[in-house]
């Protein structure tokens, strides 16, 4: 519930900054951006490092359909990592399992302050929902080859979130988006910790988005 507090906390700064550079701006006509772009995410999380790609359609001037696909590792607050003499991290004590998330989510995002902003700074906000597939591995087991025993679940989910596109290129995209991730687990949840089983996970990202529009 933090974490949800935290982000709509500060999207209220986000777009007001935005509002008052827009009215900073010369009036100048829109650009014909066109209506298809693809690209990849970068994502930081409370879980560390994630990626994914995207594709969306724009529909009108505010309106713009996307689907994307992301894995990124979903890590419990009572997480503390530690590290040997030779920087090596040490098991984390009453861990179970890794959890990585791969979501496919469908949404819409729609663009804030059209007529006032300039086309170099096109902020958003947007909602995706969607199936996503849990992965546990054995966290006693070394990284990589604790993919040998993994085991998946199936659960659904989605992030609302805000942010932008910036520059005025009509071939390359740019953005940023902070993100608040929620997914129900089915099938009585996951196991992150003995004996504590998880029956939705959430986090919140900031994603870079790289693509080009064509």
């Amino acid at each position: 519930m933090k974490k949800f507090i935290y982000i709509f906390f500060i999207i209220p700064i986000l777009l007001s900054n935005a509002q008052k550079i827009g009215k900073l701006t010369n009036e100048k006509p829109h650009l014909n951006f066109p209506s298809n772009s693809i690209g990849i995410d970068i994502m930081i999380g409370e879980g560390g490092f994630g990626a994914g790609g995207f594709y969306r359609y724009e529909y009108s001037n505010e309106f713009t359909g996307f689907i994307d696909f992301s894995v990124y590792e979903s890590k419990s607050e009572r997480e503390i990592q530690r590290y040997n003499f030779w920087g090596y991290p040490l098991p984390i004590q009453g861990k179970k399992n890794r959890v990585f998330l791969l979501p496919l989510n469908f949404g819409v995002m729609y663009r804030l302050f059209y007529n006032d902003l300039t086309d170099n700074l096109r902020p958003f906000i947007n909602v995706g929902i969607g199936p996503t597939i849990i992965i546990t591995t054995p966290a006693i087991e070394e990284f990589f080859d604790s993919f040998g025993n993994a085991k998946a679940r199936l659960g659904f989910g989605g992030y609302i979130g805000v942010g932008t596109n910036i520059g005025n290129n009509p071939n390359n995209l740019t953005g940023i988006n902070i993100r608040y991730y929620l997914t129900q687990i089915f099938n009585g949840g996951i196991e992150q910790f003995e004996g504590d089983f998880k029956k939705s996970l959430q986090q919140v990202t900031l994603t870079i988005n790289i693509g080009i529009m064509y």
